[in-house]
């Protein structure tokens, strides 16, 4: 079943491609270097603010055929916000750790100034990063995504919206056997490994595309799989 281009896709669209010519253009790319070496966090924040909750609202667009507003997107922004100043601090603490204790024998080297030691180096960040730190932000998405539902995207009801109520709604099997041993693995270990050979500036935004490379991946996985459930009790 093919989906209709509609006005809303135009829109997303031109978002991107916004991005894509800040990116590009000589003025804006200077200004957003400078941005992201004097204010990292704040342009985390807004870098991966913007993009994920992007990559959302498409997912949305592609399991249900059209864009909806989430809810609480409000929330949803700031957490994805959060998220994105953290990711300003662990990709340089990561990247740093790393290339310390490779210097100190404690994992291969490789020959200094090389394009091997340079893989190496961005390898070994990215599976540290994504085995140690990924689970936990992954599991603290999950956390704040269920009370943002469960208050219905009120601030008062998530206020009421109890712990257990959350740890009980979250499917905590999938999260294990999908997201952490398969996503992480095949997907998040070899996309931040290119991400590490990139300079620091361009790192968290990278990241928040790949969020919206995979948030398409699986949204279109869900789709496919709840149109063939249709199709056999059709």
């Amino acid at each position: 079943m093919k989906r209709k281009i509609k006005k809303n896709d135009l829109i997303w669209g031109i978002g991107l491609l916004l991005i894509i010519f800040i990116l590009t253009n000589p003025y804006t790319h200077k200004l957003f270097l400078t941005a992201t070496k004097i204010h990292p966090y704040i342009t985390g924040f807004f870098k991966v603010g913007i993009l994920a909750t992007m990559g959302e609202l498409l997912a949305l667009r592609i399991v249900k055929g059209d864009y909806e507003k989430p809810i609480g997107m409000g929330y949803r922004f700031t957490i994805w916000g959060i998220i994105g100043m953290a990711f300003a601090l662990v990709f340089a603490l990561f990247a740093g750790g790393i290339e310390a204790v490779m210097k100190q024998g404690l994992l291969p080297l490789g020959k200094e100034g090389t394009l091997g030691s340079k893989i190496l180096l961005a390898f070994f960040t990215s599976a540290f990063m994504n085995l140690i730190f990924a689970p936990t932000f992954m599991a603290f998405h999950r956390i704040t995504d269920t009370y943002i539902d469960l208050g219905k995207g009120k601030f008062k009801s998530i206020l009421n919206v109890r712990l257990t109520d959350v740890v009980k709604e979250i499917d905590w099997y999938g999260y294990i056997n999908f997201v952490v041993c398969k996503t992480i693995p095949v997907f998040w270990i070899p996309a931040h490994t290119v991400t590490f050979l990139l300079p620091s500036e361009y790192r968290v935004l990278t990241a928040a595309l790949l969020s919206i490379v995979l948030g398409a991946i699986l949204a279109s996985s869900k789709a496919k799989a709840s149109l063939k459930a249709t199709e056999i009790t059709a």
